[in-house]
């Protein structure tokens, strides 16, 4: 679990649930959804990405990555979008996010890793070539302030060159749309027999991956190819929980 010991000990005094977050991030989108479908009460710390809230000493002093969500419970700190909502599910398990069997269990923590893995180099390259590249221009003193913050080498290699000159290239793109593609594939051909991802049961799994057909369909992400996937997330968009946890928040849509 990603549980960290914060330097901005200010934290550490917050007595509930506590979540750091963004209405645009799908990593954030996962904790609320989850928050949401088990009804649990939770203060909200929204931080403004494009503000770049996030990309202060003090943020960093909770999150060393800079990154969101980050949830406080009870003055623990953890990161790590899946380490939250698999604690979640483990501390409160009423209603249960994972499936009945350990195969089932062990199948969601693929599915939940495949997305953990694939977010920088796929997800993050995709939507930052298509909605970002050219629009956040960052003077040198604001690229030197984050290199000065960050320590996360797979980050700053990220940021270094979604930042320069020529941006994220067509090869670039063209790769982390394969790549999106076979996980999607992999996706519809279990969603055309099955209304959930794993068992047939609505998990964490699902959980884990709706934001990300949510945020890249508004990258122009293409599931024409993917009827069921469609049908998927049409289910998911039902749902109180996504209302509550993701269109509240997206600009546009309330939050």
């Amino acid at each position: 679990m990603g549980v960290i010991t914060p330097t901005n000990k200010e934290v550490l005094d917050l007595k509930g649930l506590h979540l750091f977050h963004a209405g645009v991030s799908n990593c954030s989108m996962r904790v609320r959804l989850t928050l949401e479908e088990k009804k649990l009460p939770w203060v909200s710390h929204h931080i403004d990405l494009f503000k770049k809230e996030n990309l202060t000493p003090d943020y960093f002093g909770i999150n060393p990555k800079g990154l969101v969500p980050v949830l406080v419970e009870d003055g623990v700190v953890i990161t790590e979008s899946d380490d939250i909502i698999d604690h979640l599910d483990r501390k409160f398990p009423v209603p249960s996010l994972r499936p009945s069997s350990d195969s089932g269990v062990q199948e969601m923590y693929t599915w939940m890793k495949l997305a953990v893995n694939n977010h920088i180099g796929a997800v993050k390259t995709y939507i930052y070539f298509h909605q970002v590249q050219g629009k956040m221009r960052q003077s040198e003193e604001q690229k030197q302030a984050y290199r000065n913050l960050q320590t996360d080498t797979e980050l700053l290699d990220f940021h270094s060159k979604s930042s320069s000159e020529t941006g994220f290239t067509q090869q670039d793109v063209d790769k982390a749309t394969g790549i999106l593609n076979d996980c999607f594939a992999k996706a519809e051909k279990i969603l055309t027999r099955a209304d959930w991802l794993v068992d047939n049961t609505f998990s964490l799994a699902d959980i884990t991956w709706m934001p990300l057909h949510f945020t890249l369909v508004r990258a122009d992400f293409s599931f024409d190819q993917y009827p069921a996937i469609e049908d998927w997330s049409n289910r998911i968009a039902e749902r109180e929980s996504f209302k509550q946890g993701v269109l509240k928040w997206w600009p546009g849509f309330g939050g």
